[in-house]
């Protein structure tokens, strides 16, 4: 492609990469169902809780009490966020214990402050 009877890109000998090569369709799948895990007002709250929990960590039902929000709805919740692997979850007896993954620690807390 030209503008002006010069080329669109000077210099360049070789095609550009294909957006396939770049960004492919799995990588593209993976970040927009993390996108759609955060982009909830709750979700977002859910995670700001568990960083700033003293252990980082936290059941169903402290997490419900603490958002005032009903259980069903904060574990529909929790599991959207392990689901796009923001949290880790661990049985210990009759509870699940949620915390947020270490390797996403960074990002949660560049999201929620």
């Amino acid at each position: 492609m030209t503008t002006g009877g010069r080329p669109a890109h000077p210099g360049r000998s070789t095609p550009p990469p294909s957006v396939e090569a770049a960004f492919g369709p799995e990588a593209a799948d993976l970040l927009a169902a993390r996108i759609k895990a955060v982009a909830d007002p709750t979700r977002l709250r859910l995670l700001a809780t568990l960083l700033h929990m003293p252990d980082g960590v936290a059941c169903v039902h402290d997490l419900a009490e603490a958002l005032e929000t009903a259980q069903p709805t904060v574990s529909h919740h929790l599991k959207t966020l392990s689901d796009a692997g923001f949290l880790d979850c661990a049985k210990r007896g009759p509870r699940s214990w949620y915390s947020v993954r270490p390797e996403r620690t960074d990002v949660v807390r560049d999201l929620v402050g």
